[in-house]
């Protein structure tokens, strides 16, 4: 993606360009990038004090490049090293200034550790600082600094930003435009000056993999102003009912008739602000952490100083921070099942990346050595010159490169990094081995385990679930030959100041569930918006399911199924597959996932539209014409995921027609579309007229202003149809009337 397309003025179709004067356009766009958050990893766990308890990976890769004496030299140094961490073998800080490029920015200041140089070698020998940076300037700012807040005030001090910017952290995995939400800013901004910062807000369901914080954020937001009111934390893992709820000043009720409580957005720590910013973390030496004091500070003050934040929602682009363990599995899934397309492996935006992309998400660079009976399945990374042994089985993990895979090993959800040694017939399940460990024959790698630098395992030994090894040797630490085996160099790694609040579930990695019966908060006690159709929904009107109730893993493996089927669908589509094909591959996927109807009918209706709508952008095709000419070729698909034709009540075609008003809510002519889908689906035959009518009539189909805006220009069928019905019904009445008469 070329970072021309990101930036302001460039082109002729800002519909806020107007707004905006020569001079605004003309600004240089610069970007903040915070390599030390200080607030946000492993939270709430060690918040209010210096962290010390950093992974062990982490801590070995600083203590490897110089040794720290003290606690808070390991506290200060730590969080510059979370973005050094490579994912998807791209190190973190990649990723996000990936995202800056595209997003047009033209200055970037990274802020660094003042007492380490990792970061800055690294991107003194990459792209960024050479000399065709696509960057008109990268600077690195060293500091002292112990908090965000302290870094607010330095910037401020150094007169470096000239105009409005983006603040980011350095973990940020972003395929997200940035251009309507600054657009927007800029021109809120020129309307009231009072309007400094918009947060970039990404819309997802309470329980959604990438919400991994251990707390919860909730917004309260005046959604026609796009303001945000009030804010507050909630601990996922409180027992107290008390600290469950949020506290709403009634006055703020009152002076806002339209409020939305929202506890289902992910905060992507991007926010634009203006100059203003910085001077009122100057004014609050207080101000320690971006949202906890400065915001939840600036809206508490308003009726003292003015100042209005805002938000911009992102509901079909992927942003997300790599906070902790848990995001990490959960953005690194998301990443390789093409969730942040066009950032992809196979993208190969980095020197030496040569990654080809092969079915099922599996993503292999040049020089792998694949044995014959290895097996590769999908949603995996392959390293370059990583060799791999007869039998072994590889499935939803990550190899870094150099590595060497003996025989008969199972790899399942785990992140190997580069330069790795496995021997044969180990099990490695969802667990981090970072660069340079050694395993053993026959050894067991339990989930949540974390293997640091150079860590060697000896043959026949098991690491149990979550245990942490590391080469960094604590007090009373296990000795490496009783932890490790006789060949074993390491030693068990232990948090010093775990209270009894604090779990170590916080720290597994895939499968984790937050136990959201013990928050009081929920969407059934405030005004959330649903992002689609539940399974449960759907079981509901079937009667099959009592329950609202759902774990984290059911709506990952959802997640997974609809994405891959969409994908799958779609490309066929785009290469012009017959529908016996396209329905092969749709049942492999669905047994495969175990998933239900209604999941499929879910992705056939998004890849149908999104087909559509790519048709309406690249070709003369009317709305009427797209629709037609694919619905009519792939009817066979359609007739097969509806089974209610012998039923009064007409669930699946309800079900599948709701899918489709859905979907087309946010597209480009969806109202146009849903028309003429409507329509054609009836001509041939898929859905029924009394299945219209129970749509129609059916209280989810006019839940919100939009799903009842996208389906006017259907009214017209509708009570055509339901007009030819009752003719129908009047002429059956006579016949019967005429034969008794008779």
């Amino acid at each position: 993606m070329s970072s021309k397309q990101g930036r302001r003025g460039g082109g002729g179709n800002d519909p806020l360009q107007g707004l905006i004067s020569t001079d605004d356009r003309e600004e240089l766009l610069q970007a903040v990038v915070l390599t030390d958050t200080f607030e946000t990893r492993f939270e709430p766990f060690t918040l209010e004090k210096p962290r010390v308890c950093m992974l062990p990976l982490i801590i070995d890769a600083f203590l490897r490049n110089k040794i720290y004496d003290t606690e808070t030299d390991l506290a200060k140094t730590h969080y510059e090293f979370g973005c050094l961490l490579p994912l998807a073998n791209t190190l973190l800080v990649d990723h996000t200034l990936e995202f800056l490029l595209n997003a047009g920015i033209e200055e970037v200041f990274i802020y660094i550790s003042a007492d380490s140089d990792l970061v800055e070698k690294h991107l003194d020998a990459s792209k960024w600082r050479s000399s065709v940076s696509p960057f008109k300037k990268l600077k690195l700012l060293k500091t002292t600094a112990t908090s965000v807040g302290d870094v607010m005030r330095d910037l401020h001090g150094k007169h470096l930003i000239t105009g409005d910017f983006l603040l980011v952290s350095s973990d940020v995995v972003s395929n997200m435009p940035v251009e309507e939400a600054w657009a927007q800013h800029r021109a809120r901004r020129l309307a009231d000056k009072n309007a400094i910062m918009t947060m970039i807000l990404r819309e997802a369901g309470p329980s959604h993999r990438t919400k991994a914080s251990p707390t919860s954020p909730v917004f309260i937001i005046n959604p026609t102003k796009d303001r945000c009111l009030h804010y507050e934390e909630i601990r996922r893992y409180q027992m107290s009912s008390k600290s469950s709820y949020v506290s709403i000043d009634p006055d703020l009720v009152k002076s806002n008739p339209e409020i939305d409580i929202r506890n289902d957005l992910i905060d992507c720590g991007i926010d634009i602000c203006t100059p203003e910013v910085l001077g009122l973390w100057a004014d609050s030496f207080d101000y320690q952490c971006p949202r906890k004091h400065f915001l939840f500070g600036v809206l508490k003050d308003y009726e003292l100083n003015g100042k209005t934040i805002h938000t911009h929602i992102v509901k079909h682009h992927y942003a997300a921070r790599v906070q902790n363990l848990k995001a990490y599995d959960s953005v690194s899934r998301d990443y390789i099942s093409r969730w942040v397309y066009p950032l992809c492996s196979d993208a190969n935006l980095f020197p030496g990346d040569c990654y080809r992309l092969r079915r099922g998400n599996i993503y292999q660079e040049e020089g792998v050595v694949l044995s014959r009976s290895a097996i590769v399945k999908q949603r995996t990374i392959l390293g370059k010159d990583t060799s791999i042994g007869e039998g072994t089985c590889i499935t939803d993990s990550v190899i870094g490169r150099h590595c060497r895979i003996g025989n008969n090993v199972i790899l399942d959800g785990a992140y190997i990094w580069d330069d790795v040694v496995i021997g044969d017939n180990t099990e490695i399940r969802h667990a981090i081995v970072a660069n340079g460990v050694t395993i053993g024959n026959k050894c067991q790698v339990e989930p949540g385990v974390l293997l640091s630098y150079g860590v060697k395992i000896g043959n026949e030994v098991t690491i149990p679930r979550s245990m942490r090894v590391t080469k960094l040797q604590q007090d009373g630490a296990k000795t490496h030959s009783a932890l490790l085996g006789e060949a074993g160099e390491g030693y068990e790694f232990v948090r010093e100041y775990e209270n009894e609040e604090e779990s170590d579930d916080e720290f597994a990695m895939s499968g984790l569930l937050y136990n959201m019966a013990e928050l009081s908060l929920s969407d059934a006690s405030i005004s959330t918006l649903a992002s689609d159709l539940s399974d449960e929904e759907y079981a509901e009107s079937r009667q099959r399911s009592n329950s609202f109730g759902t774990s984290v893993s059911d709506d990952e493996e959802r997640g997974h199924f609809h994405h891959d089927a969409v994908v799958s669908i779609f490309d066929s589509l785009k290469e012009g597959l017959s529908a016996d094909v396209i329905q092969l591959e749709l049942v492999g996927l669905r047994m495969s996932a175990n998933a239900s109807e209604h999941q499929v009918r879910r992705a056939l209706v998004t890849a149908f539209m999104k087909y559509i709508q790519r048709q309406l952008e690249q070709s003369s095709l009317s709305a009427g014409e797209a629709v037609k000419q694919l619905l009519t070729k792939y009817k066979e698909m359609l007739a097969r995921i509806v089974f209610d034709r012998e039923d009064d009540a007409k669930v699946d075609q309800v079900d599948l027609l709701l899918l489709l008003q859905r979907d087309l809510v946010e597209r480009n002519k969806g109202d146009t579309i849903l028309l003429f889908a409507a329509k054609e689906l009836y001509d041939l035959e898929i859905i029924e007229d009394e299945a219209f009518q129970q749509w129609w009539e059916d209280e989810r189909s006019s839940a919100t202003e939009a799903l009842k805006k996208v389906r006017q220009q259907t009214q017209p069928f509708i009570d055509w149809l339901m007009a030819e019905d009752s003719e129908e019904d009047s002429d059956d009445d006579e016949e019967e009337d005429e034969e008794s008469d008779a």
